[in-house]
């Protein structure tokens, strides 16, 4: 059967925007009817807005030293827990109960990825200018001025290099098993010398690892489920238009011109263009709602070679 790697993002899974409210809607009927359709299936996810919650919960409590890694692990846990049973009643609801199981999944970064000398990500609360400096000289953190509003740490965003559960994966999917996998972009590692993974500070872009994963699996299609029913150009301008189509070069040329912002659509239009570039297959870009006609052509964006 075909393969189909859907990544679901972290803030298409929140209700109205409360990251202590997790709303899956109609992802997981959607998904129960891709499966219905014939497709083996992985499902990623995003916890952007979930971990960053738990950063300010456990900093809250007094645990400066909270590690995203592990937080990662936990988020990317419940998050696929949820999905995990949510998946397993919307296929039993269609009369095709399947297993569903999540694996927290790790990503090898490379120690000296570039990010790392450049952290970017903000992440956690707000901090006044003193205890920014306490931060700084205690924790060693790098921390950045945020839109007036107070000081932030940031940390690393490094490219994926390796998904360290691909095997397990790719078993699982022939023996049939639905599998939810690279939460959250995955739980960023990196090798020693001697082959040992340790986690690092980083957050890992869904979109990338689920492009990389995608590929890894050999898979026919990638899904990256957000927001929005498609990619638009020109956005909030008189010129506003859909992008049903995009060939890997236009893509890449819309991206260079500026058109898809690094925070929102960038990530998930240059993801699908690396899919289909290396693979010579399929990307959609849609929502949950639109799903099943953007696989017959009726909605979405799709970015062929």
């Amino acid at each position: 059967m075909p393969v189909a790697v859907a990544a679901l993002g972290g803030n298409a899974i929140v209700s109205d925007g409360d990251a202590t409210a997790v709303d899956l809607g109609r992802a997981p009927l959607a998904l129960a009817r891709l499966v219905g359709l014939g497709w083996d299936l992985v499902v990623t996810h995003g916890n952007g807005p979930q971990v960053g919650q738990r950063l300010l919960e456990v900093q809250a409590a007094g645990n400066a030293d909270a590690r995203l890694d592990l937080l990662d692990a936990e988020t990317g846990g419940a998050l696929g827990y949820r999905l995990q049973q949510c998946l397993g009643n919307a296929l039993g609801d269609l009369g095709a109960p399947q297993v569903v199981a999540s694996l927290l999944t790790q990503v090898v970064v490379a120690a000296d990825d570039p990010a790392f000398a450049l952290p970017s990500k903000p992440v956690g609360p707000f901090y006044d200018h003193t205890r920014s400096e306490a931060l700084k000289r205690e924790h060693g953190y790098q921390m950045v001025e945020d839109a007036g509003r107070g000081f932030r740490r940031v940390v690393a965003s490094p490219e994926p290099l390796e998904i360290v559960e691909t095997r397990a994966i790719a078993a699982l999917v022939e023996a049939g098993v639905i599998v939810i996998a690279a939460g959250g972009g995955g739980i960023p590692v990196v090798r020693d010398a001697s082959g040992r993974l340790r986690g690092v500070e980083a957050v890992i872009d869904k979109d990338r690892a689920s492009s990389l994963l995608a590929r890894l699996l050999r898979a026919d299609l990638l899904l990256i489920l957000t927001d929005v029913p498609e990619v638009r150009l020109d956005f909030r301008t008189a010129q506003e238009r859909a992008a049903r189509r995009l060939s890997v070069d236009e893509a890449r040329g819309h991206l260079q011109a500026g058109q898809f912002p690094a925070g929102s659509m960038g990530p998930k239009v240059d993801a699908a263009a690396e899919f289909v570039a290396q693979t010579g297959r399929l990307a959609l870009i849609t929502c949950a709602d639109r799903m099943l006609d953007a696989l017959v052509g009726t909605a979405g964006t799709l970015i062929h070679p």
